[in-house]
């Protein structure tokens, strides 16, 4: 049989204690600002801040903007719709630039 003393007495709650704390911290790394694996929400910017694509149309709302983005991809060329600062921008690659505005005219 076992005997008891003094350390065995305080083993217990010096385990707890230890316990305690290192659950302390893996909680407040785990719940601290700044480090989020979540991406963020996109921030619109201005029509030249998304590199190097190029704006070929300003529709007046998002919806058109989505239909014209749909002729275009009908159309073979690859564009993408971007809430901007100044509205709804229907954007393609400077090599599509020439072919969207084919696809984009009003006589088509």
């Amino acid at each position: 049989m076992p005997a008891w003393n003094s350390f065995s007495f305080a083993f217990g709650p010096i385990v707890a204690v230890v316990l305690v704390g290192l659950f302390s911290l893996i909680l407040r790394w785990a719940f601290s600002r700044g480090g989020s694996v979540v991406a963020a929400a996109p921030r619109p910017g201005t029509s030249d801040e998304y590199g190097l694509l190029v704006p070929v149309a300003s529709p007046a709302t998002y919806i058109e903007g989505e239909i014209l983005r749909r002729r275009l991809q009908d159309g073979g060329v690859r564009a993408n719709l971007a809430t901007t600062l100044d509205g709804p921008r229907v954007l393609v690659w400077p090599g599509d630039e020439e072919r969207a505005r084919e696809v984009l005219s009003p006589g088509r």
